[in-house]
């Protein structure tokens, strides 16, 4: 059987579970709960990268049926070294079994064979494959044309960085060529290739945006640009996005709620401040509150 358009699972998913929230799997090792920490938890440490697994695993039980998609950091895991490497697989295999999309942040970009080498991320036979991951455009068009190949048919899906949640972002994106600000031309050029990808279904496109929560002017600006991109939002919570202002690029679908893509969060979330603790009920207390709460906000700014 062929894997489903990623675009219309994305959407479909959402609909089904009535909100926008991607959980982000950052496992910072100093804010790891005492519940789950081994050794020192320093990155080299043999124990870090099960103590790493055992979070994430129980974080994953906590909200099977409950979000959409998750959105594992590759860095974090990466920092761990070739055990890091391994709980990412297993992580990644956990969400999938439950039915989760996997949204890899990885940011990749670079220039032929390499590009080729990160977007085996997207091969559904790969050694560690996954439903989607982010990209760097600002090498050019022609790196991200072996991402593009592997969501050619629609099975995965890529989210390109546009306009992103940091400050910093000001520094490039908002600089003008031609009149116009970065983002916007680097929207402009992904036209073309996002209407190339929309599901059949649904009509949301294979191809989406990283679009920042703390810059809602521009978000919309963006949407006018690609109506059919969803949108992946960071900077929604820890980072001081609100959840109106998360969804600011999204559009009315069928049943009148905003939609258009998905808001991550991870630190607010993973990490709640009475989830610091080495007791297993009250942990868990933590998580399905942080939970709750995020999905009651966004479920709200939907509505509006």
């Amino acid at each position: 059987m062929s894997t489903p358009h990623f675009g219309d699972r994305l959407i479909t998913r959402v609909r089904e579970i009535g909100h926008p929230l991607c959980l982000g799997l950052d496992p910072h090792l100093a804010l790891i709960p005492p519940l789950f920490r081994r050794g020192n938890m320093a990155a080299a440490d043999p124990q870090t990268a099960p103590a790493v697994e055992a979070f994430l695993l129980a974080v994953l039980e906590r909200v099977a049926g409950r979000v959409a998609i998750v959105k594992p950091q590759a860095a974090f895991f990466e920092q761990l070294g070739w055990r890091g490497v391994q709980v990412l697989d297993h992580v990644v295999a956990a969400a999938r079994a439950q039915g989760v999309l996997v949204l890899l942040d990885a940011k990749r970009g670079d220039i032929d064979s390499t590009a080729a080498a990160y977007a085996s991320y997207l091969d559904p036979g790969g050694a560690l494959p996954v439903d989607a991951m982010t990209v760097n455009p600002y090498l050019g068009r022609d790196t991200l044309a072996p991402f593009i190949e592997r969501t050619a048919l629609g099975r995965r899906g890529l989210f390109v960085l546009v306009k992103t949640s940091n400050p910093g972002s000001t520094d490039f994106q908002d600089r003008l060529v031609e009149g116009r600000p970065l983002f916007e031309v680097i929207a402009d050029a992904l036209q073309g290739l996002a209407a190339q990808l929309n599901g059949p279904e649904t009509g949301w496109s294979a191809l989406g945006v990283v679009v920042g929560a703390t810059y809602p002017e521009q978000s919309r600006r963006i949407r006018e640009l690609l109506p059919c991109a969803p949108f992946l939002v960071p900077g929604y919570g820890a980072q001081g996005g609100a959840a109106a202002d998360a969804v600011s690029g999204f559009v009315r679908g069928p049943a009148g709620e905003l939609e258009g893509g998905v808001v991550s969060s991870s630190r607010a979330t993973l990490f709640p401040e009475d989830g610091a603790t080495d007791t297993a009920r009250a942990w868990e207390r933590a998580i399905d509150a942080a939970v709750d709460r995020a999905i009651g906000e966004l479920r709200v700014a939907i509505a509006r």
